[in-house]
């Protein structure tokens, strides 16, 4: 807790924001998809610091989630208590299905068939003519809660969004320092060792990749709702890659870094291209500047300064 000052200071923030002048549609729009994705990066974070899995598929659990969410609509389903469970059980059973075959390698294959898991749904996604294709999903409207409108409001948005977060940083904390979670720890660091004392790494490392797939999934349903749009540049092995830079930029090792590389990275995005013809060329550098010297990460830096 003694380092949980900076995130919940975040986290408050965003909750104050909209309350202090910060309510237009632009600004609240920038600050879902910051904390959309904040979601998804603790989630993935929780694979790489926690469990060791470095994954460059995870978007394809976002996206499961979201097209979950528009195949749905396009049945004329949009009750949340049926499209929210949906999303997460779709995304949680295909973590499940090639994560089955993933876990059992390691290091950079594990790393390269992520990718291709990824890249195969992203396949499967542009294939779906009924739902778009390439050119993706554009929702009839929001999805609906108990028959209400309440996501269509932009404040109840921002605030359901920022409890997600907020859910789901604790979900992984509360994981992490678990019996569970020393295993999963403990395995990273020496796999071996831990099949010494009569434990298998294997279905620890699957219920964690699991776990963070159907948080995926829960981050692609408010996506969906949050941009009324669902395509399969969603799932592309880009937005992967964006979101293993967003848990690097954070720090490795802290879940709540995740929650700092994703509002760093959004809004620095969003300020170059704003301000910069060739965002890309300058974002992209500085980027990798960043990794280099930033030791730990941004949570890194903070904790020196403060520790």
């Amino acid at each position: 807790m003694r380092e949980a000052w900076l995130p919940l200071a975040v986290l408050l923030a965003l909750g104050a924001a909209p309350l202090l002048g910060f309510g237009g549609s632009y600004e609240t729009t920038l600050m879902a998809r910051v904390m959309i994705l904040a979601m998804a990066a603790v989630s993935l974070s929780f694979l790489v610091g926690g469990a060791g899995l470095v994954s460059l598929g995870h978007a394809a659990s976002v996206g499961v989630g979201a097209y979950a969410v528009a195949i749905l609509d396009a049945h004329n389903v949009t009750e949340a208590t049926r499209v929210l469970p949906a999303a997460i059980g779709a995304a949680a059973l295909f973590s499940l299905v090639t994560g089955a075959v993933a876990i059992r390698t390691s290091g950079v294959h594990f790393i390269m068939i992520t990718l291709a898991f990824g890249q195969m749904a992203f396949f499967t996604a542009s294939s779906l003519a009924a739902y778009g294709g390439d050119d993706g999903y554009t929702l009839y409207s929001r999805t609906e809660v108990w028959g209400s409108r309440l996501l269509g409001d932009r404040l109840a948005f921002h605030y359901v969004c920022l409890g997600a977060l907020a859910l789901t940083w604790a979900l992984c904390a509360m994981l992490l320092a678990s019996r569970f979670g020393r295993v999963l720890r403990a395995a990273r660091e020496n796999a071996q060792r831990v099949e010494a004392v009569g434990l298998s790494p294997y279905p620890f490392r699957l219920v964690a990749y699991v776990i963070a797939g159907a948080i995926g999934g829960a981050a692609g349903f408010l996506l969906a709702n949050a941009t009324e749009f669902v395509s399969p540049a969603g799932i592309s092995w880009q937005r992967s890659g964006e979101l293993l830079f967003m848990v690097i930029l954070g720090g490795v090792g802290r879940l709540w870094g995740a929650i700092l590389g994703a509002v760093a990275f959004v809004l620095l995005e969003t300020w170059l291209a704003d301000h910069v013809a060739h965002w890309k060329m300058v974002f992209g550098p500085l980027l990798v500047l960043a990794v280099l010297f930033l030791k730990g990460g941004l949570s890194g830096l903070v904790v020196r300064r403060h520790g």
